[in-house]
């Protein structure tokens, strides 16, 4: 997901979310429970059958989809109560339009939401990263590999800066004084930049939890908190790429670096009301993320978004606690939610208290939910957000893209447009930037 992760006008992304919360109905008094950071409260099951929403679905993905609910619903012959069907779900560029976590990690960044002291930052930066250059993708501006101490070294300056400076820190300036600094700036970019290229050089195992340890100090209310902000405002924003370099005043020792980012955030109202239709039609629901279990939550769980999904039905990244506070420490006995960890989270935590069968359906976007998608043989149907994306992705895309219009499908793609964030109702996709419909990846 960290490199799968990867702006309509600000007001055109505000009317679509205020319209998508007008349909869906919440209360104003849930929005300011929520809004205080309370816990959400668990939804009440809707009984009544429900058909599946055309929305902006490609038809024949549609068709599929709808068939899988006709057949194994609560109205079918097939429905055994004994033996609950379940749907699985993919969180960030599956359920919602990019990424949650990331849109957070650069959250935190502009707004200095760290509770670190320099040597604490410091240490979680080099926290089980091996020591040495990067990938061959990340050289700065001479054109020389960038190492894990180079980088590290240049970040603890800034941060040392930042942190007696910022009056949120233990300075007394203001946020706009300090993003105007050369240190900001610095400091913004090369953290980004080892962000990618951690991701780009390293596992799973190693590179999904890192970001995370950046919470350390925090309580899960507080992350929950930032992470609740950060939603709402990159759902307000338009979707475009930004992209930075460092200034040349503070080269170091790694020297002059660039990245580019993601910006916005983006519901999607299909896949809201394919969970609901789901679990209106007997079939069980649940989120399995590479993102923070606790920061997913505040997304699929908040009423004010429209999942409406119980806190314990989402699973995702998990750090230790101690005295109510996070450490820069996985949690032990618990698989990395990515990859291999994915199906290994589904039979341990789901399928382990439902008779050990697998999920019915299961939907994904990346090469890291390519083994939820295909290791259970009791899965139906696949779902693929279709990013256009090489990889062991683009392998069962080939496959879903060659049962299009074909009865039966075991894959299915599902297109967008990413410059809007929204479906468009085909299987080919837009990538951002440009206006024409790609179906696969190397075409």
């Amino acid at each position: 997901m960290f490199m799968q992760r990867k702006r309509l006008k600000g007001i055109v992304g505000s009317v679509v979310i205020s319209s998508f919360l007008l349909t869906t109905g919440f209360s104003a008094a849930a929005e300011e429970s929520a809004a205080q950071g309370k816990k959400y409260q668990k939804q009440e099951s809707v009984t009544s059958i429900q058909l599946l929403d055309q929305g902006k679905w490609a038809p024949d993905t549609y068709r599929a989809v709808q068939d899988l609910i006709n057949e194994y619903g609560v109205k079918s012959s097939k429905y055994k109560v004994e033996k609950k069907p379940y749907a699985i779900f993919d969180w960030d560029n599956t359920s919602i339009m990019n990424d949650t976590e990331e849109a957070l990690f650069f959250y935190q960044i502009d707004h200095l939401k760290f509770d670190l002291t320099p040597e604490e930052f410091y240490k979680v930066l080099k926290t089980n990263i091996p020591e040495g250059p990067f990938s061959k993708d990340y050289k700065n501006s001479n054109g020389e590999l960038v190492t894990l101490e180079e980088i590290t070294k240049d970040l603890k300056r800034d941060y040392e800066y930042l942190y007696r400076h910022y009056k949120g820190l233990k300075g007394d300036q203001s946020l706009d004084a300090i993003h105007a600094t050369d240190y900001f700036k610095d400091f913004k970019v090369k953290l980004y930049f080892l962000y990618e290229a951690i991701g780009d050089t390293y596992s799973t195992d190693v590179s999904y939890p890192w970001v995370l340890y950046l919470f350390s100090n925090m309580s899960v209310e507080e992350v929950q908190q930032l992470a609740e902000i950060s939603n709402d405002l990159n759902l307000g924003a338009g979707i475009s790429e930004e992209k930075l370099t460092s200034p040349q005043r503070l080269h170091g020792d790694a020297g002059v670096v660039s990245i580019s980012h993601i910006n916005g955030l983006r519901l999607a109202p299909e896949i809201s009301n394919l969970m609901h239709t789901f679990q209106n039609n007997g079939i069980d629901v649940y989120v399995v993320s590479a993102s923070m279990e606790e920061v997913v939550e505040v997304f699929a769980s908040n009423p004010k978004y429209g999942y409406n999904l119980p806190e314990e039905n989402v699973f995702g990244m998990r750090l230790k606690k101690e005295d109510g506070n996070i450490q820069p420490v996985y949690e032990e006995n618990y698989p990395f939610t990515a990859g291999h960890g994915k199906p290994e989270t589904i039979i341990n935590e789901i399928a382990s208290k439902k008779g050990g069968y697998g999920p019915i359906f299961v939907a994904g976007d990346s090469s890291t939910d390519y083994e939820m998608l295909t290791e259970f043989k009791d899965t139906k149907l696949r779902l693929i957000i279709n990013r256009v994306s090489g990889g062991k992705i683009g392998e069962i895309s080939k496959l879903a893209a060659s049962r299009m219009g074909k009865n039966n499908p075991k894959f299915v793609l599902q297109g967008r447009n990413e410059n809007t964030g929204l479906w468009i109702p085909t299987e080919y996709t837009i990538k951002l930037g440009t206006n024409e419909k790609i179906l696969l990846a190397n075409q």
